[in-house]
C-alpha cells in the first residue's frame, strides 16, 4: 500500500489550538468495526461503551520540558533544542533548529548557567549534545525548559503555563516523554473513578513517547517506513491482569496508539504479554495482526502519518477514513487538543 491512500482533507480551523476548559468535555466518535458504523457521543459517556471486566490500559508517561532556547556562543544566533533521548548523564540526542548551522564543537549558551557542546552530527537534523552546568540538570530543565508542543499548535511566544499543565495526563508519573499520549488527555479523576465503579479494571504501562511521533512518513510505499524505537515498561501486576483477562475472554482496551504499541511489542505468545522493560520497535501498518488489543481509544491523527496507519491497521483503512470524513463534516476538533474516537 502507498501512503497517498491515507489522506483526507482537513480545514485548518478544525485543528484544536487550545484545550477545552474541561478535560472530559470532548466529543467521542464511537466506531463499531464489526457492524462498520459509528455513532456520535461524548467522552463522558465512555463507561456506557465499556463492560464490567474490561481492562483499560493507560500510558503513565510524563512529558518533561524538553524544549530549550539558547544562543550560539560565537554569533549570538538563536538556537532551538528539542531533547529527544538521554544517552548518559548530561549527554543527549537532540533535534536542533536551525540544525545545519551547528557543527561539531560548536557551543550554545542557555539561561540558568547552562552550556552545551555539539559532539556528533546525526541524520535528520539530530545532534549529540553534551551539557555542562554547576547545578542539577533536571532542576534547570524545570526552570527554563518549555513543553514541546506539536508543530501544528501555534504559539508565537512558545508554550504557556497552561500548556505545561494541560499537555499532561492526570495520571502522568514517569518522566521521559517529549510528546503527550494525547488519548489520555481527556481523562479526569472523576472519570477514572466512574470506570472503576462500573467494574472496569484499570492498569498502567509506560512508553516514553519520542520525536518519531512527529516525524512524517517520507516514503511512498508504507512497507518501507519504520517508526523510531521507544522505551516501554510493563509491570508484573499489569501483565498478570492483562493475561488473566485474555485467558477469560475479557477485552483489553488500549488508551492511545502508544499504549497499543507497548502492548503489542510485549507479546510472547498469542494472547499473552511479558512484564519487563524493552524497546518498542514495531511499525504497525495495515495487515498487522493485533494479538492483545481488543478496543482502542485514540485522538484524530494527521493525514499520511504513522499513527493513522496504526489506527487503519486496527479498524480498516476504508472504515477509518470514512469515519474521519464524517468527523470533518461534523466539526470535530482534531489532533492533540482535539476530540477522540473509540474503536470497538
Amino acid at each position: 500500500m502507498q501512503i497517498s491512500e491515507f489522506d483526507y482533507e482537513l480545514p485548518s480551523e478544525l485543528i484544536a489550538q487550545e484545550p477545552l476548559e474541561e478535560r472530559d468535555a470532548s466529543r467521542m466518535l464511537v466506531v463499531n468495526r464489526r457492524e462498520r458504523r459509528w455513532v456520535d457521543s461524548e467522552f463522558r459517556e465512555l463507561s456506557n461503551y465499556l463492560r464490567p471486566g474490561d481492562v483499560l490500559v493507560l500510558n503513565n508517561t510524563r512529558v518533561f520540558p524538553a524544549r530549550l532556547i539558547g544562543r550560539r556562543e560565537t554569533t549570538g544566533g538563536r538556537v532551538e533544542v528539542l531533547l529527544v533521548r538521554q544517552l548518559e548523564p548530561l549527554l543527549w540526542e537532540a533535534l536542533v533548529r536551525p540544525g545545519y548551522r551547528l557543527k561539531e564543537r560548536h557551543r550554545v549558551q542557555f539561561d540558568g548557567n547552562l552550556q552545551a557542546e555539539v559532539v556528533a552530527i546525526l541524520d535528520k537534523g539530530l545532534r549529540v549534545i553534551r551539557f555542562q552546568s554547576d547545578d542539577a540538570f533536571d532542576g534547570i530543565l524545570d526552570e527554563i525548559g518549555e513543553t514541546p508542543l506539536a508543530p501544528y499548535i501555534k504559539r508565537p511566544s512558545g508554550s504557556t503555563q497552561e500548556d505545561r499543565e494541560r499537555y499532561q495526563t492526570v495520571y502522568a508519573r514517569s518522566s521521559g516523554a517529549v510528546v503527550a499520549p494525547t488519548a489520555g488527555l481527556h481523562f479526569t479523576v472523576d472519570v477514572v473513578n466512574q470506570l472503576k465503579q462500573h467494574g472496569v479494571d484499570i492498569v498502567e504501562v509506560t512508553l516514553h513517547v519520542g520525536y518519531g511521533t512527529f516525524e512524517p512518513v517520507r516514503v511512498e510505499e508504507i512497507a518501507e517506513h519504520r517508526v523510531a524505537p521507544e522505551v516501554f515498561e510493563i509491570g508484573d501486576t499489569t501483565a498478570r491482569t492483562i493475561n488473566d483477562a485474555r485467558a477469560s475472554g475479557r477485552r483489553i482496551v488500549a488508551v492511545g496508539t502508544t499504549t497499543t504499541r507497548a502492548l503489542e511489542s510485549a507479546v510472547i505468545a498469542k494472547g499473552a504479554i511479558e512484564a519487563g522493560c524493552a524497546l518498542a520497535t514495531l511499525t504497525i501498518t495495515p495487515g498487522f495482526e493485533f494479538r492483545i488489543t481488543d478496543a482502542l481509544l485514540t485522538n484524530f491523527h494527521l493525514p499520511r502519518s504513522s499513527l493513522l496507519l496504526l489506527v487503519s491497521a486496527f479498524a480498516g483503512c476504508e472504515l477509518v477514513l470514512d469515519a474521519y470524513r464524517h468527523a470533518v463534516r461534523s466539526d470535530y476538533r482534531f489532533y492533540s487538543y482535539g476530540d477522540c474516537m473509540l474503536i470497538l
